[in-house]
Parts: structure tokens; sequence; C-alpha cells
């Protein structure tokens, strides 16, 4: 199921940040009493009654402002509201209606994205009577609440899921593949040489896809759903909300996906921002492939060009020895319909299981190789294992002293295993448990 978006929007110091923290569990966002102290844009995950969202915290928004940090801040959210499946509208119930959120009120009408006035500050939630002043905005009923003592967030969580547009539901038959990485590496123009026609806006300019929009394809058999995620439409002066809103959808993309294909542009090469991408799909168990394009504007390449440079990449981020990697050129079309086997072949991978008799002999022969760290007179034993898992694949083994199995031997374990069954482009997770524990 896809996750909606949902942005925190209203005047300084109204609150939005605290409502931010009270709904995410946590302090991520800044809190101070000082008007405008937020800045940047924070998100994260909220669920509430099994539905789960993404929540947007936004700065103060001042409509009418020449002040250069209140245009930037008002870019900032006018960009949320674009993104946004609903808008939390936060009002002050102490200061009462102001009439910056009037004019608000305005704008978030012609947005014609779907609005919950919150009236935030009223700590005494029976006697309150403030928030019916904000009747007048013309945005619907408002919803009491005190954010910063949690009073009243039942309620206006319960009506935030009910507000909530519909998930789309996944089909499970299909490969969901993200298509993610930094702006005009070439994700959208991929893409289009696999559908066969101009699906999505190909031009040189970076960050020229206004939306995310997932594409079907029927090939071999199989489809899939490719989940583009080629950032926003370039305005004046936003650099950095194209580059927050490509991460938010990096993150929302990844979340739905089975396979993630990084595409990188291979004149600028692999970047700590590709890297932090490709860790954290495979932190969070997807497939992962790195798509090198515009392989034919690489001058001067040899045979071992892309081995040099991979021998690189792994030194950086080890995990990338188990990742494919696979040079293409969208312009030309050069190997790029070999990403479809690919991505069949990592999928299968993530959903590959081991019959358990197999498991525990290869273990076996780990363990005559080469046998854990010992500690005197504190015996490590590794008895049996079994895979517990897939997407991505699991091992649980059981030891007598599973938290003594140092870290060097994990990842023994781990290349072991692989060396057996590969998993190619798949995590691989080992579980250590004491006999008779629950998995």
């Amino acid at each position: 199921m896809s996750q909606p978006t949902v942005a925190i929007v209203g005047r300084p110091n109204v609150g939005k940040s605290t409502l931010f923290n009270r709904i995410q569990g946590g302090r991520k966002a800044i809190v101070s009493a000082e008007a405008g102290t937020t800045r940047d844009r924070h998100f994260g995950e909220g669920e509430w009654n099994g539905r789960k969202f993404w929540l947007v915290d936004t700065g103060g928004l001042v409509p009418d402002s020449h002040a250069p940090m209140d245009q930037a801040i008002r870019q900032q959210v006018e960009t949320a509201v674009d993104e946004a499946d609903l808008i939390l509208f936060v009002v002050d119930g102490k200061a009462g209606l102001h009439p910056i959120d009037g004019a608000i009120a305005e704008r978030l009408r012609k947005s014609k994205r779907p609005v919950l006035v919150v009236v935030n500050k009223l700590d005494d939630l029976e006697r309150a009577t403030a928030q019916y002043d904000f009747y007048s905005l013309g945005l619907g009923d408002p919803v009491g609440t005190s954010a910063g003592v949690g009073k009243g967030s039942g309620d206006l969580l319960d009506k935030l899921v009910e507000a909530l547009p519909e998930g789309v539901e996944e089909s499970p038959d299909s490969i969901k593949v993200a298509v993610v990485g930094r702006p005009n590496a070439g994700k959208s123009s991929v893409i289009n040489r696999l559908l066969g026609e101009d699906r999505h806006v190909v031009a040189p300019e970076a960050g020229t896809t206004r939306d995310a929009i997932d594409s079907h394809l029927e090939a071999g058999g199989r489809h899939f759903t490719f989940i583009d995620t080629a950032g926003l439409r370039r305005r004046a002066k936003v650099d950095e909300d194209l580059e927050f809103y490509s991460t938010l959808r990096t993150e929302r993309a990844i979340e739905r996906a089975s396979v993630c294909v990084l595409v990188v542009d291979a004149a600028l090469g692999l970047h700590n921002q590709d890297l932090r991408i490709a860790t954290q799909a495979w932190e969070q168990g997807c497939g992962l492939i790195i798509l090198v394009n515009k392989w034919d504007l690489v001058e001067e390449k040899d045979t071992n060009t892309a081995a040099r440079g991979e021998k690189l990449l792994i030194e950086k981020a080890p995990f990338l020895e188990w990742v494919p990697f696979l040079y293409v050129s969208a312009l030309t079309g050069q190997r790029v319909r070999k990403l479809l086997d690919l991505i069949v072949e990592v999928a299968e991978e993530r959903e590959k299981r081991i019959p358990t008799a197999e498991v525990n002999k290869v273990l076996g022969e780990l363990l005559d190789r080469n046998s854990p760290p010992q500690k005197a007179g504190e015996e490590v034993k590794l008895l049996y294992a079994s895979q517990i898992g897939t997407a991505p694949p699991e091992v649980a083994i059981v030891s007598n002293r599973p938290l003594d199995i140092h870290e060097s031997y994990q990842r023994y374990l781990v290349n072991g295993f692989r060396a057996a069954w590969s998993f190619k482009g798949s995590p691989l997770r080992l579980k250590f448990t004491s006999r008779g524990s629950r998995r």
C-alpha cells in the first residue's frame, strides 16, 4: 500500500514543529518559543490505527512579506502543499484568529487539497471556545488540540486518518522497481527507453519531472511497475526544496519497492549522495542494482575501466560487492534491455528460500573451516540454523552464546552463505538466538 503525505503548515510560532514531534513520538524538528525558528523542512513516518503516512513539517508562512527569509519559506510551503495529499493547517487557539490565518486559508482553498484546521495551544479543551472562531476560515470543522501536552491528539489523528485518500493497492504479481538517483542522471530517459515511448518528460535541465508517475510494463511474461522519482519542476531559488522533496520521494519509492535501480551518471561517478541512497535501500531490505548511465560518453575506457571503478566503490561500501553493476546508454539504448533480466534475477534472489538441511550443511562446512573466536572459559558454539524469512532473506542461527559472536565472524558467515547461494543484489540478514528463544 502506497503511503500518502501530510504537510503541516501555518504562520510562525503556532506550534507546527511541536505537533510534528507529537505525532512522530520524538523531537525530530526544531522547537523554540522564538517565532520563525524552523528554517528547514523535516519529514518522517507517522502511523495511527494501522494507517501509515509521511509527515512533513514546514517553516512559518507569512504570505505577503517581502523579507528574504519569509519569501524562501513561502516557496518551501507552496512546494509542500503541491506535494501533499492532506494539509494540517495549524492556528493558535490562545492568540485567536489572525489576519495571516485568513490569507493562508485563501491560498489553501486555491490548492484544492483536503485541509484539517488544527486549533493548537488549547490546554483546557473542555472549556475551550476559541476553536469556534476559526469556522470563519471556511475550511470545515476545526479540531482542538494542545500539541505541547498531548491533549486532543488522539481525536486529531482519528480525523487525520479518516481524511487521508485511499492508498493504492500494489499488485502482488508485479515487481515494484524504484528508479532512484541524483537529478539529471537519466532516470526518466532509462524508463522511456524501456517503455519505448515518451511517457516521462525528459529535458537536459536537472529536476524537470514534476510528478512521480508509476509506469507499467509487460515483458517476458513478467509485469513491472516502475516508480519514477525524478525530482520536481525547477523554480527560481528553490534548489534546496528540490533536493528535500527529491529525498522525500526517494524515501517513499524505496518503501514501496522490492528492487531499487540506482541510476548514476558515468561522467560524474558515484557520489556520497548516491551512496546514501544505496545504503538506505540496502538497509531497508530492497534489492539493489547500480545502473551506470551515459557510458557512451566516457572516453578512453578499456575492458578494465568498470572493474577498477567497482573495486574503489566496494572499498567505500563493502556491501556493494554483492550488488550487480550494469553499464548502459539510455540515449543509444546500449544494454538497457538487459536491465529487465537483471531486475527479475535480483527480485528472485530476494525471494529465494534455502532448505534447512542445506543451510546446516553449509554452516557445518564453514565451522569446520573456521570456528568462532573463543574467550577463555566461555566456549561459543553455533548449534544449527534455518532460513526464517525472505524479501530479504534472513537466516537464524542458534548459539549457546548469541551475544558473543564477533562482527568479523558474522561477516565470515555471510560471505560463506553468499558463496553457496549468492542472493545476488539482495541484502542477507543473520539473526543469532539461543536455544528455546522465540524468533
